[in-house]
């Protein structure tokens, strides 16, 4: 197989030296207002002699900002001293979207998150997408891409994993879901259409590569409770590559763990209109039971639209906004989990 074609994207860190460095990843990017201008991308990365590597990713998407504010509290918290191994930490990792607060990047309107491997020429997050698959993800043991709901989401704050046929890398899976110490988690399956390989942790899946991902709250704020759930998280990933030592976990909780397997655990809005929930985050739901109504305020005479639930399930997700379209999603739900 040959080698891989070499990033576009400079880079002012050495992976293999010991000791703790920041700097940026250099993307050129020719402006009206820069020509032969950069977009800095920051990146630390914290080594002490040889040991596993743990990579983490916040700021995939631009507007969710828990684990932005935990990566940048872990960079100024760890030191070379108290670990064995390295730590690649890259904490806006689409740096445009991040930010301009958007899901997307303004420049070229693209999810990140959707278009792994990237392409080494192509625009600015393709090139992103390229130098995390080609520079990043080798280089790691364990993966976590810490996300939120982002402006038009919140979710119950939890841990999450894919199912995937390779039974080890599902044991490593659901090993590193476990010690992350969030109080709820869910194993999605491979049906969903919510990204698939093109996703980071998909793509890193494809090279065997354990990831976790997260949602951490959302709104387009930060919420103290997924930042905690966040920072005791990452915490203890370290401590089970045995980057940190066992003296340094945090205790968390029992982690109940739910199933994500398909489409018939989304809810989306069959018309343009307001959104009135009625159920919570949280609350666990029959099939059949009534989930929102759709209203029509610019006609109020026409009758409400009411959406149900497909299937019983604990409420992971909702919407945020009110307003509506045709096909945003509504709610998310959590269903029984098989291990």
């Amino acid at each position: 197989m040959p080698e891989p074609r070499k990033s576009r994207i400079l880079c002012d860190v050495d992976f293999d030296r010991d000791g703790a460095q920041h700097g940026f990843l250099r993307l050129f990017h020719s402006s009206h207002a820069s020509a032969y201008g950069f977009l800095p991308i920051p990146i630390v990365v914290i080594r002490n002699g040889e040991g596993p590597t743990a990579l983490f990713v916040s700021g995939n998407h631009g507007d969710e900002y828990e684990g932005q504010v935990a990566l940048a509290n872990l960079v100024k918290r760890l030191t070379p001293e108290a670990i064995k191994g390295r730590v690649i930490i890259l904490p806006t990792a689409n740096f445009p979207a991040a930010m301009a607060g958007n899901r997307v990047s303004p420049i070229d309107n693209l999810n990140l998150n959707r278009i792994f491997p990237g392409d080494p020429d192509g625009s600015v997050t393709q090139q992103i997408a390229y130098f995390i698959a080609t520079e990043l993800i080798p280089r790691a043991d364990l993966i976590c891409d810490l996300h939120s709901g982002g402006s038009s989401l919140l979710y119950v704050p939890c841990v999450l994993t894919s199912q995937v046929p390779d039974r080890a890398l599902y044991a490593k899976h659901m090993a590193a879901l476990r010690a992350f110490g969030a109080p709820l988690a869910y194993v999605q399956g491979r049906a969903q259409g919510q990204g698939g390989n093109q996703t980071l942790g998909g793509y890193a899946e494809t090279l065997g590569i354990p990831t976790l991902g997260s949602e951490l709250g959302g709104g387009g704020c930060v919420t103290p409770a997924g930042l905690r759930i966040a920072e005791r998280g990452v915490n203890n990933l370290l401590v089970h590559l045995g980057i940190l030592p066992e003296s340094e976990r945090l205790e968390g909780e029992a982690t109940e763990v739910f199933g994500l397997a398909g489409q018939d655990h989304f809810v989306y809005t069959p018309e343009a209109g307001v959104f009135e929930p009625l159920v919570e985050l949280g609350d666990r739901v029959k099939a059949g039971q009534p989930a929102a109504r759709i209203h029509f305020p610019e006609t109020p005479w026409a009758p409400f639209v009411e959406c149900t639930f497909a299937n019983d399930g604990f409420v992971l997700c909702k919407r945020q906004p009110g307003r509506t379209v045709r096909g945003d999603c509504l709610f998310v739900l959590g269903g029984a989990f098989q291990e």
